[in-house]
C-alpha cells in the first residue's frame, strides 16, 4: 500500500551481475547448440560422407547384405527424422529373388531387414537410413520396413521361425526407438496411404504376431 522503496545500489549491482551472468550462459548453450548441431551436419556438406563402418548390423541377429545405394537415401535418423513406426511386407517371391532385386539399382525399391522362412534375418539397409519401401515418403521416412519371405496366398509359407525371428527383431526396433507394440505403429505395407500393396495378406496372422513382440519386448535382453 505504501510506496516502494528504491532498491539499494548493491541490488542493482547484483541484478547487472546476474543480467551479465545470465546472457553468458545463454551464448554460451547457444555456442553448445551450434557446435553440436555443425557436428551433427558437417557430413552433408558435398563431398563429405558421414563415417560408417562396412558390415555393421543395428540388429545383432541379424547378417549384412547391402542393397543398391539406388534404393535408399543416406539420412541420420532418428535426429532427422524421427522413427515411430515398423511396417511388415511379404516378398513375393523367395529370400534370395528379394535379395537380388535390392541389389538392383532399377529396382528403386528395398526394406531394411529381410526375415527367411527359417528365421534367418539379413539387414540391407542400415536403420539410419531411409529405404524405398512404403511408397509413401512420410512413411518411409519415419519407419523400418521388414520383408518376410513368401507368397500373400500360401499361408504355410508364414512360418512359426519366421514369425518368431521377426517378433525379436520387431521388439528390439521398438525399444531403440521408444515405439508403442501397437497396430498403430506395427502396420502392413497394405495399410500405408496411398500405396497398391496388399501384403502382408489375408493370412499374416496379425495377433500372433503381436503376441510374440509384446513378449520379445518383455523377455530380458
Amino acid at each position: 500500500m505504501g510506496q516502494r522503496k528504491a532498491p539499494k545500489d548493491g541490488d542493482r549491482k547484483v541484478g547487472r551481475r546476474a543480467l551479465l551472468i545470465g546472457g553468458a550462459a545463454a551464448a554460451a548453450g547457444s555456442a553448445v547448440l551450434a557446435r553440436d548441431e555443425l557436428a551433427r551436419l558437417w557430413w552433408r556438406t558435398p563431398g563429405v560422407e558421414k563415417p560408417r563402418k562396412e558390415g555393421e548390423v543395428d540388429y545383432a541377429g541379424a547378417r549384412w547384405v547391402a542393397a543398391s545405394e539406388a534404393n535408399w537415401r543416406r539420412a541420420d535418423r532418428p535426429d532427422d527424422f524421427g522413427i515411430d513406426m515398423v511396417i511388415v511386407h511379404v516378398t513375393q517371391g523367395s529370400f534370395d529373388s528379394a535379395v537380388k532385386a535390392f541389389q538392383d539399382p532399377g529396382h528403386k525399391a528395398a526394406t531394411h531387414y529381410i526375415v527367411r522362412q527359417d528365421g534367418h534375418v539379413a539387414q540391407m539397409i542400415r536403420e539410419l537410413d531411409v529405404a524405398y519401401h512404403a511408397g509413401n515418403r512420410d512413411y518411409n521416412e519415419r519407419s523400418v520396413g521388414i520383408e518376410h519371405e513368401g507368397f500373400v496366398d500360401r499361408p504355410q509359407d508364414l512360418t512359426d521361425e519366421m514369425y518368431e525371428a521377426s517378433a525379436r527383431l520387431t521388439a528390439r526396433i521398438c525399444a531403440r526407438y521408444d515405439i508403442p507394440v501397437d497396430r498403430e505403429h506395427i502396420i502392413g505395407h497394405v495399410e500405408v496411404p496411398g500405396t497398391d500393396h496388399t501384403d502382408p495378406g489375408p493370412h499374416w496372422d496379425w495377433d500372433k504376431y503381436m503376441r510374440l513382440v509384446r513378449q520379445a519386448r518383455t523377455a530380458p535382453a
